[in-house]
């Protein structure tokens, strides 16, 4: 992580699955990075989020999904009064079938919740709002290294796309990957540790997802996903994505 803020000169960085209870994060660590704004929603073992800033927040909250007491999601607004959303959804498990499959049914609950979420959102105005986090679906047919191949594997099925595709059209969020990244070329953040080489393979997926609201439109100075990340040393099977926004 140090690498990252130092090389991308990150000032808000939103991070998923911290694994550790509130009382436990590394707060000194974090501060010697030059983040003194932290806004955590952990849980030990498990799930977490956390957004660390160098700016001030004007407020934060933490919305709980799916009554199940996961911390899956962080909200903090930033100077110029946008209002960012860090999410973490559930993975899914391993087979696409929500009778068969409770982590299945899991995932495609939170995504509904978070499409009722959105609805209400928009209908109380045009504010200035951003979404970042592992989704946990790649909903384009290039967001896949196969298609075809993956129309049965959790992440990539029609009731996971069609149901963020639902979230999305809810508050007519901007994909900023896809806005300018064209969908006929592949891409993705998410390569899987089973893969001895990754690089050669190339089978990933986009799991990982920022949006802006329409009210940002044009606010997007530039945009990275950080594909040389996955070679780091000790790294995550996803890679940062990095965006710059004009606030």
């Amino acid at each position: 992580m140090a690498k990252l803020v130092r090389d991308q000169k990150i000032d808000v960085l939103c991070l998923q699955e911290t694994k550790v209870a509130d009382s436990s994060f590394p707060h000194k660590a974090i501060r010697k990075l030059g983040f003194e704004h932290v806004a955590i929603n952990g849980q030990k073992g498990y799930h977490g989020v956390a957004v660390l800033s160098r700016v001030p927040f004007a407020k934060t909250d933490a919305r709980e999904f799916c009554a199940k007491g996961d911390a899956r999601h962080m909200c903090v607004t930033l100077p110029g009064d946008i209002e960012l959303h860090n999410f973490y959804v559930p993975a899914g498990g391993d087979i696409p079938d929500p009778k068969a499959n409770p982590k299945f049914a899991h995932k495609l609950q939170f995504l509904d919740e978070m499409e009722a979420m959105f609805s209400k959102m928009r209908s109380k105005g045009s504010a200035r709002r951003v979404v970042v986090g592992d989704l946990n679906v790649a909903p384009f047919e290039h967001d896949v290294w196969s298609h075809k191949q993956l129309l049965n594997v959790v992440s990539h099925t029609p009731p996971e796309t069609e149901r963020m595709m639902a979230g999305y059209a809810a508050h007519d969020w901007i994909d900023v990957t896809r806005s300018l990244v064209p969908q006929d070329q592949k891409i993705y953040s998410w390569w899987s540790y089973r893969n001895q080489d990754w690089k050669k393979s190339d089978r990933g997926r986009r799991l990982d997802h920022v949006w802006i609201s329409p009210a940002m439109k044009g606010a997007v100075r530039s945009h990275e996903i950080l594909r040389g990340a996955r070679d780091w040393k000790r790294p995550s099977d996803h890679v940062p994505i990095v965006v710059e926004i004009e606030n």
